[in-house]
């Protein structure tokens, strides 16, 4: 997710850019960027559904200690995702105070956004990715070595193309249609991201009605990325970027899938609603030009019984869940539901 030009949203056609920075980092080190423990660090923001979903393949995987975490500050200035969330508003490892000072030493200059996820080199500072579509593709598939014991099968080899497929429909109309809608500028250019979103939605409820995971009996990369649009739906999407049809608590399908993941060790736990409010409410001030965070809604839903277990399925395939998040890790009680 971009930080540049906030308030221009809601006064200009959105258009979401590519991951400019899109080397990878692998087991071969193909890139120049081989896969080692510690090297690198990854920055988020726990707001950012693109990064969010980085930070749960990073949980499920168990990769916390090879790949360490620095969370920007939700709300940011004119010099974007920034650390004023750690002591002396430095991250502690890159010693840097904005995220753009390791885009800068990448590329002096560099004319596009500063977004997140971003994976940094430790020694040298630099960005290495913003690739935000392949990232927790290679965390599922590249950094094999590193994963925990019993570590689930993100992007199985045998059912890729029918993840491929479904993650591409999700993308348009859900993840990112999301924010055609809300950053729309005229009226048929909503309706039509609008109604695209909720399309798409019904589509998905229709699976989902008779399976408990997008694709096999398993959790894959598929549900993690519809997961941080859902989860984000009721408190932002649906007000906020006026994707207001329904909510997703009205949909009784999608309400129970989205619970039954967030009830999963490694997806609710990694949840700030906190932070996913203030920072859409305050940044966006082209289209919240006020900055007021609303109240609502009642989060607490979050934690009823879904019944999904009905269904059949293993979360974790032959493998286990990950253990509790270290204490360094936790979201803070404010960001969880009651």
């Amino acid at each position: 997710m971009g930080g540049d030009g906030n308030s221009a949203y809601g006064h200009k056609t959105f258009s979401r850019s590519r991951s400019h920075f899109g080397d990878r980092i692998t087991a071969d080190g193909r890139d120049g960027w081989p896969v080692a423990a510690g090297r690198y660090r990854l920055v988020v923001s726990r707001a950012c559904p693109w990064a969010s979903r980085a930070v749960v393949s990073r949980r499920l995987l168990g990769l916390e200690d090879a790949l360490p975490m620095a969370v920007a500050d939700p709300v940011q200035d004119d010099r974007s995702w920034r650390f004023t969330l750690d002591p002396g508003g430095r991250d502690p490892v890159l010693g840097i105070r904005f995220l753009s000072e390791a885009y800068d030493k990448r590329e002096t200059g560099y004319p596009g956004g500063v977004s997140v996820p971003a994976v940094v080199d430790v020694p040298s500072g630099r960005l290495v990715t913003n690739d935000y579509q392949r990232l927790t593709l290679d965390l599922a598939t590249e950094w094999t070595e590193l994963h925990r014991e019993g570590a689930p099968d993100l992007y199985p080899a045998g059912r890729r193309d029918e993840i491929d497929a479904v993650m591409a429909e999700v993308y348009a109309d859900v993840n990112n249609g999301v924010y055609r809608a809300g950053f729309a500028t005229h009226q048929e250019e909503y309706e039509e991201a609008c109604a695209a979103v909720f399309r798409r939605l019904e589509l998905l409820a229709e699976r989902l009605a008779g399976q408990r995971y997008l694709v096999g009996d398993t959790i894959t990369e598929a549900d993690i990325r519809l997961f941080t649009t859902l989860v984000r739906f009721d408190a932002v999407y649906h007000g906020h970027f006026k994707c207001n049809r329904w909510k997703l608590a009205e949909n009784p399908v999608l309400w129970a899938y989205a619970r039954d993941l967030f009830q999963t060790p490694g997806f609710g736990d990694t949840v700030d609603f906190d932070h996913i409010k203030r920072h859409y409410y305050q940044v966006h001030t082209g289209i919240n030009p006020t900055g007021i965070v609303p109240l609502g809604p009642d989060l607490g839903g979050w934690l009823t019984p879904h019944h999904r277990q009905g269904l059949g399925g293993r979360p974790f395939g032959e493998g286990k869940p990950p253990g509790p998040p270290a204490p360094g890790e936790r979201v803070a009680a404010r960001g969880r539901p009651a």
